[in-house]
């Protein structure tokens, strides 16, 4: 800082040990302002240096309870494993390793909304981690969301197209569950098609002469129907290990409840 400069006033009279006392204030003021600035910056140093050491304490207590939730999530006690990275998540909560530990186990105990959730938390923090979109993916299959777990695998081999695990089980995995859903949907949809031809049957709606043929050709078509919608009932839609759709009998059924009646019987009973 520039010292005060005394400029004397002509014509006036000024001793010199005023002048001295004057200038002798002055550097001590000057001295006692420099010290203070040096206080100042001493205490700036402090705050900083003191949220240096919190936040590595915070990093360091994290670790320790993330590595002591994994060892008890290997115990199967997977609760108390949540709990202790809910309480590292508290004092790092942009860690995705933690969210995306806490989806595993969460799966496992079926608590599938939030295992979800988690994941979803642990890939918006590193996007690029595959390990990551892969639980999510497992989480959404768990939950019955395919075709998202079907998109998460794919992000994940996208992003690292060298684990043969995310082809040959996790995708692969998805893709047959999706194919038995699309055929199920299918297989739903010709039940519906088929009760409602049952129910609004056009031969329902013409009048007969019940002493004429017309009469037992309609019978014959709505035993038709009524037939195939039986079956469509007793089947399930199954994938086998290569990956083949195939219509299994879910229930047993007796052969007089699957065949259909012949015109023949109709005219049978007609006459009796």
């Amino acid at each position: 800082m520039a010292s005060f400069g005394w400029k004397r006033k002509a014509g006036e009279r000024v001793s010199k040990s005023v002048v001295q006392q004057f200038e002798a204030e002055a550097e001590k003021a000057e001295e006692v302002d420099e010290q203070t600035q040096d206080e100042k910056v001493d205490w700036l140093h402090a705050i900083k240096r003191r949220r240096e050491v919190l936040l590595e304490d915070c990093g360091a207590k994290s670790k320790r309870l993330k590595d002591e939730g994994a060892l008890l999530a290997e115990q199967g006690r997977h609760w108390e494993a949540i709990k202790k990275w809910d309480e590292a998540i508290h004092l790092t909560p942009d860690d995705p390793l933690l969210y995306e530990m806490k989806s595993q186990v969460l799966t496992i105990l079926q608590e599938v909304f939030p295992a979800v959730r988690a994941a979803e938390t642990a890939v918006k923090f590193r996007p690029l981690w595959w390990e990551g979109w892969q639980t999510l993916g497992r989480a959404q299959l768990n939950l019955g969301e395919v075709d998202l777990a079907v998109r998460s695998f794919q992000v994940a081999i996208h992003l690292c197209p060298s684990e043969c695990k995310l082809w040959q089980e996790d995708l692969a995995w998805a893709w047959r569950i999706q194919k038995q859903h699309l055929a199920t949907k299918e297989k739903i949809r010709q039940e519906e098609e088929t009760k409602k031809q049952i129910l609004n049957a056009p031969e329902l709606e013409q009048d007969y002469d019940f002493e004429s043929d017309e009469v037992l050709d309609a019978c014959v078509a709505v035993a038709e129907r009524q037939t195939h919608y039986e079956k469509l009932k007793q089947t399930a839609v199954v994938i086998d290990s290569e990956g083949n759709i195939q219509n299994v009998v879910s229930g047993e059924q007796g052969s007089d409840n699957t065949e259909t009646p012949l015109k023949e019987q109709f005219v049978k009973i007609r006459g009796l």
